[in-house]
């Protein structure tokens, strides 16, 4: 593109200069490009004609040839001159103008190298072998042989309704043996096993999937929501909701919490909808919403947790959650499949593990053209039988949660029968019977009326049920309604149509057997909804009074419980425990550097002590000379070093992060209810923290360094060694102290003063302590694995004394007693080797002493520091940051998860303050419906 531009642009300019040097005017203009322009700096312009050769002169007609040939060789300098000098104009133009391209543009070196390495790279480049992508196709030929001789050329019976590909065909043909039942059946029930996994896998994908958009979601209803308030506070007003919004938000804060957390005050009028499972109770819903909103099992159980449904007028046919801001538009296919989806997936998600049904209401909206204006609640459908795979005490939930929506005595019962089966069959009648038996709020519904028609042979039947005869229970009223012909894509148009056509034509309605107020959905719609907007005139002000009452009772029990106590619920309490929480790692930034190294270097030292001494000090010392202790010495950190020590030390840095942090807790927030928040927070953190292991390699060389240096350089830090060494040697000299006194027991003062006895075994252990101790004195050179020689003898001397012991008693005692002695005498020599610096620069040859062990604790003081000092700066530099962000996202998923923040934070306060903040916000809803229901005029 620029060069195109650059090109008509000197075209353009050099065609103007050449117009102007035809011009008579025109040698200012060539003077003036030949000095602008360096190319043509040795090019000599002459203003005057060319001169022509005197032979020519006479002929008129070679004059005349002449002169046009002479113009036209003028014309190639105006040409050249005009492109030339255009082209640098131009060229200086859009240099200025295209100048801001070259900080994006690499330099020409690196152009240049880029070209030469790419020019490399396709040298070196060779394909694969042809017999690769042979062998290859020959794979693929095979594999498509057999899938057209396993389905005749036809791959759609892979997927007939018989079943899938997977169950249909075997990949490995040859390897089920002939007649081999058995091995068939296993192979179909670890398929079946491997399906069941995989669903469950997605089935959690999904969950977690809708938990991060529900948590977004309220995310940006927050942010949109201050943002508008940021922009003008003081013109926020309220939006204005519908009546039977008003009246459903009050229905979901109740139906958030548990009756029995109210009292058994929820006594607000609603729909509920009850019926025997497969008994059309969902496509009675269905009907009255018009639009097919719930999810179909063709027989399978798929109501699994009460889903309230609030249906309202509206000029566009849509649903929404009442957590979410998705509308669904119900006048497209695709959009009632996606909330059928998502309506499944709340109730699977709300299911516990091992259970088959769930308390957990899911809040829908529908609003819609010619809706009748109320709230429906639709429960799981009694079953009779339980099948496998159901919990055990799926058959009794189901009925007490239906129970306690029925024993609402504001609450009108919607009764669903099937009118395809026999009444002697129905377990709902009885159920609703023993709950309204005068049936003052219960309105009787009669399903699948065309096939109780057509099966039928009595009609006076389904008359004695429609006018309450039949079964054992009373009714405001009594319906028949069509829900569908059998088919699951029928659209509710056309099964509202074929409702309206079988009446017209039924002989049920020619025979009187039933009247015209009794048919339709439509007129079972009108009903309902005028049954339940005349309960919640009735019963609302008494509702609010009582909720009123409620709320003084537990403001004046907080006054005296709590008097100087702020008013926090358990969501406020949870915020302010984060912010606490997140200050405190933040405020790891301020631990002084040196305060991480002391609790880095003594955590590891008392992590590798015992290791130092057991595989590595204790068999040095069985070195007979100075350079035998130091192979054995250089042997052992080598492979320590190499193996265990880096792990070992990225794991105390880890811990000393964990208990820095944890201290940091208990220092800050004092209050008791955060303990068990702070006590799961350090916990859950302590299981994902994981040390991030890129500098393991540059921390074993560190380490690896600091170990081989034998050089103690000057007299300050021999004196540090010497400190370090007598305090380890003590340190290990009182623990095996202290082993061997739980072996041998009390001494005879202590028990005389403790009133205590040896046993068996302590008698035993301190006649063999007394034995070993004789022997070391006896003998100076021993080794710390007893010979059998000395067992022997040590066994016999005991015997004398009347004491019998087995020799593992005497080898396992003989450890303590033998390292108790050297580190005696190692600390003895430390002491001598206080002032030793001297003749350890002399390499000790004026003195009958070495101090070799001093050197090793050098070795691994040095390696201390250190590696204190690495992890100091990994932990202050990467760790810190890493665990802000995993401490945040800890905390973001407890404030997700309801349960788990109830059981983190609880105690008096917190459910005084959470059931008062409820019983308020309950008030205030109702007080606002009311306020709303009484300007709205009633319907008669």
């Amino acid at each position: 593109m620029v060069t195109r531009l650059l090109v008509s642009q000197g075209v353009q300019l050099g065609s103007r200069l050449v117009a102007t040097r035809l011009a008579p005017s025109s040698s200012p203009h060539l003077i003036k490009i030949h000095s602008m322009n360096p190319m043509l700096k040795n090019v000599k312009f002459n203003s005057t004609p060319f001169r022509q050769p005197a032979r020519l002169i006479g002929s008129s007609s070679v004059r005349g040839g002449l002169g046009i040939f002479r113009h036209l060789l003028k014309l190639r300098y105006w040409v050249f001159g005009g492109a030339v000098g255009g082209g640098y104009a131009v060229s200086t133009t859009m240099k200025e103008k295209l100048e801001w391209l070259n900080q994006y543009l690499p330099d020409t070196d690196r152009w240049k190298s880029y070209a030469d390495s790419f020019g490399r790279y396709v040298a070196d480049f060779r394909l694969p072998d042809d017999s690769i992508f042979r062998k290859g196709m020959d794979g693929l030929r095979s594999a498509a042989d057999w899938l057209d001789e396993r389905t005749q050329g036809d791959l759609s019976v892979m997927f007939s309704e018989e079943g899938s590909a997977v169950k249909q065909f075997s990949i490995f043909p040859d390897s089920t043996p002939k007649g081999g039942a058995e091995a068939k059946a296993g192979e179909g029930a670890a398929g079946k096993d491997t399906d069941a996994e995989l669903q469950a896998q997605l089935l959690k994908i999904q969950l977690q999937y809708q938990q991060e958009i529900e948590k977004l979601e309220k995310e940006n209803q927050e942010l949109r929501k201050q943002i508008l308030l940021s922009r003008n506070p003081k013109s926020a007003k309220p939006v204005k909701m519908a009546l039977i919004d008003l009246y459903s938000d009050v229905l979901d804060e109740l139906s958030d919490y548990d009756g029995d957390e109210l009292g058994g005050q929820d006594h607000l009028p609603r729909v509920v909808v009850v019926g025997d499972q497969s008994s059309g109770k969902t496509s009675v819903l269905e009907m009255v919403a018009q639009a097919r909103i719930f999810p179909r099992g063709g027989g399978e159980m798929m109501t699994r947790s009460p889903v309230k449904v609030t249906l309202s007028e509206g000029p566009y046919h849509v649903a929404r959650f009442k957590d979410s801001q998705r509308e669904f538009d119900l006048t497209q296919e695709s959009e009632l499949s996606a909330l059928r989806r998502e309506i499944e997936l709340r109730m699977r998600s709300s299911v516990r593990p091992g259970e088959t049904i769930s308390n957990q209401v899911i809040s829908l909206s529908v609003q819609g053209p010619g809706l009748q204006r109320m709230v429906l609640v639709d429960l799981p459908g009694i079953i009779s039988t339980q099948t496998l795979g159901m919990a055990s005490d799926t058959r009794q939930r189901i009925q007490t949660l239906a129970k306690t929506y029925m024993e609402n005595p504001n609450a009108i019962i919607l009764c669903i029968q099937d009118g395809s089966i026999d009444a002697e069959r129905s377990n709902v009648t009885d159920l609703v019977s023993e709950i309204d038996p005068a049936g003052k709020r219960t309105i009787f519904v009669l399903t699948k009326v065309d096939m109780a028609e057509a099966n039928l042979l009595n009609p006076d039947r389904i008359r004695q049920i429609l006018d309450g005869k039949l079964f054992p229970m009373m009714a405001l009223g009594y319906f028949a309604v069509i829900t569908g012909k059998g088919q699951g894509d029928e659209s509710i148009t056309a099964i509202r149509k074929y409702e309206e056509e079988f009446f017209q034509k039924s002989k049920l309605f020619k025979e009187g057997v039933l009247k015209p107020g009794q048919m339709t959905t439509r007129n079972l719609s009108m009903a309902v909804s005028k049954c339940f907007w005349n309960m919640v005139r009735e019963s609302i002000e008494q509702q609010a009074d009582t909720f009123k009452a409620r709320r003084f009772n537990l403001e004046t029990e907080w006054k005296n419980s709590f008097p100087h106590i702020r008013q926090m619920a358990r969501d406020e309490l949870f915020e302010k425990a984060r912010s606490e929480i997140l200050d405190n790692v933040m405020n790891l930034n301020q631990v002084p550097p040196q305060e991480w190294e002391e609790a880095i270097h003594d955590e590891l030292w008392k992590s590798v002590r015992q290791h130092v001494f057991d595989s590595i000090y204790y068999n040095a010392t069985e070195a007979t000379d100075a350079g035998a202790f130091n192979t054995v010495v250089d042997i052992k950190l080598r492979h320590w070093v190499e193996k265990m020590l880096p792990n070992k030390a990225i794991d105390v840095g880890s811990d000393v992060l964990m208990a820095q942090f944890g201290k940091m807790l208990e220092m800050s927030v004092q209050d008791q209810l955060y303990d068990k928040l702070k006590g799961r927070v350090v916990e859950e953190m302590r299981k994902r923290h994981q040390w991030e292991n890129k500098a393991l390699s540059t921390l074993r060389i560190m380490q690896q360094s600091a170990l081989e240096d034998r050089v103690i350089p000057d007299k300050r830090s021999w004196g540090e060694s010497i400190q370090f060494l007598d305090r380890a040697l003590r340190e290990q000299r009182s623990l095996l102290e202290q082993q061997l006194n739980e072996a041998c027991g009390p001494t005879r003062t202590q028990q005389w003063i403790r009133w205590k006895r040896l046993s068996e075994s302590q008698r035993a252990s301190t006649a063999i302590r007394s034995e070993l101790e004789q022997l070391l004195t006896r003998k100076e050179r021993l080794h710390q694995n007893l010979g059998n020689d000395e067992v022997t003898a040590a066994r016999k001397n005991l015997e004398t004394k009347g004491v019998t012991v087995e020799s593992d008693q005497v080898r396992e005692l003989w450890k303590n007693v033998f390292r108790y002695h050297l580190l005696g005498k190692a600390v003895t020599a430390a002491n001598d080797c206080k002032k030793g610096f001297y003749h350890y620069q002399k390499g000790f040859t004026d003195v009958q002493f070495e101090c070799q062990d001093l050197v090793l604790f050098w070795r691994i003081q040095k390696m201390l520091d250190v590696t204190s000092n690495a992890l100091r700066q990994q932990l202050v530099n990467v760790e810190e940051r890493r665990l802000e962000r995993e401490i945040s996202d800890i905390l973001d998923e407890f404030s997700t998860q309801r349960t788990e923040k109830k059981n983190l934070l609880t105690g008096k306060r917190v459910d005084l303050a959470e059931e008062i903040q409820r019983v308020r916000r309950i008030q205030e809803k109702l007080e606002q419906f009311i306020d709303a229901l009484n300007k709205e005029k009633p319907v008669r």
